[in-house]
């Protein structure tokens, strides 16, 4: 598979960008007449595949879509994907037939097989979370067209997993929150979201940690409460909260730990630019705090772009990928903090 040098989600040219790095849409659906994924037999999974195939390369969105059959698909093409945020870790590791179809700017992935027949996904960077539906909706208006979903009346969108019972939409961002972090403050974030029945995830989505002080934020009802309604709350109330909160602790910071925040940048620039060898979360974090000194104009001469392909080419699958060769874990801390000093200087 031919990768951009960066998901369209990493540029820096969004709205809010500076904290909201991107944001995401996801669509649940299951065909009518198909048991769930996982009650469904062989045979049928394999039909719902070549179902949705079909339907998917023979749309308007053909030209620019491309088929991977990820029960064929190497371990490392998937874990490519898993990193670049395109298929989930879940369906990654599934063994059942399955595949997902992805448009050639990687903004929009349609899963098949996960723990829905369809999960479709659009991904764009910054806070753009109208545009973004609009869009994946009219996504699932085409494949409406060509199968019939199963819905009930009474609840709405039927699904594997009760919590998405209903309209079967996720909106989430990623938003990278490094100063209250820093200032001790990210847990009443996670209060605030759990009051608001929020899920604040990690950089890899569901069951993950924390990465390079990214957190994903997402609505966990769906039934209900109409797409509208979930949209305007995170849109117009939820995040810019969350904005400005993190802006607050970053006006603290220069305000009143002006040393400290000028040492951890300037600090972690010299580490990414002399190590010889790097781990991944030590690579996260450093970087982290680079991004946060170049919005905060305490770094110069870097471009923020740059930074943020970092967070994704220093990944396992990646740099395997930039070597063209399988690595252990210590030739892994090697490469990738050859592959930091040479993009960093």
């Amino acid at each position: 598979m031919d990768f951009k040098t960066h998901g369209p989600w990493m540029s820096v040219d969004g709205p809010q960008s500076d904290v909201v790095v991107s944001c995401r849409v996801r669509l649940a659906r299951n065909i009518a007449g198909f048991p769930f994924a996982n009650r469904a037999t062989e045979a049928q999974r394999h039909e719902l595949v070549r179902l949705a195939r079909r339907i998917l390369l023979g749309s308007s969105l053909a030209e620019d879509m491309v088929w991977v059959d990820l029960k064929r698909a190497t371990e490392h093409d998937r874990k490519l994907l898993v990193e670049r945020h395109l298929i989930s870790k879940n369906l990654a590791e599934s063994e059942i037939e399955r595949g997902v179809a992805i448009s050639g700017d990687e903004t929009l992935s349609v899963m098949v097989n996960e723990e829905d027949h369809l999960r479709m996904q659009l991904l764009a960077s910054g806070l753009r979370i109208p545009e973004v539906y609009d869009r994946l909706n009219d996504v699932d208006d085409m494949i409406e067209s060509h199968v019939d979903y199963a819905f009930s009346r009474r609840w709405g969108y039927l699904t594997a997993c009760p919590t998405n019972v209903g309209t079967g939409i996720r909106y989430s961002v990623m938003m990278h929150l490094p100063a209250l972090k820093i200032t001790n403050e990210i847990d009443r974030v996670r209060r605030a979201a759990k009051d608001l029945h929020l899920a604040v995830r990690g950089y890899y989505g569901e069951g993950s940690e924390s990465a390079g002080d990214f957190y994903q934020i997402s609505n966990q009802v769906t039934l209900g409460r109409s797409e509208d309604e979930l949209r305007g709350e995170l849109q117009d109330q939820i995040l810019p909260r969350i904005i400005e909160y993190e802006h607050h602790a970053r006006r603290v910071l220069v305000e009143r730990n002006r040393t400290l925040l000028e040492d951890r940048t300037q600090r972690a620039l010299a580490v990414l630019r002399s190590a010889r060898l790097l781990g991944l979360e030590e690579a996260m974090k450093l970087l982290s705090r680079v991004r946060l000194g170049l919005y905060l104009g305490r770094l110069e001469d870097i471009d923020p772009t740059v930074v943020n392909q970092m967070f994704l080419l220093v990944q396992p699958a990646h740099l395997q990928r930039h070597v063209d060769r399988d690595l252990n874990p210590d030739e892994l801390r090697e490469a990738r903090a050859t592959f930091v000093r040479e993009h960093m200087e």
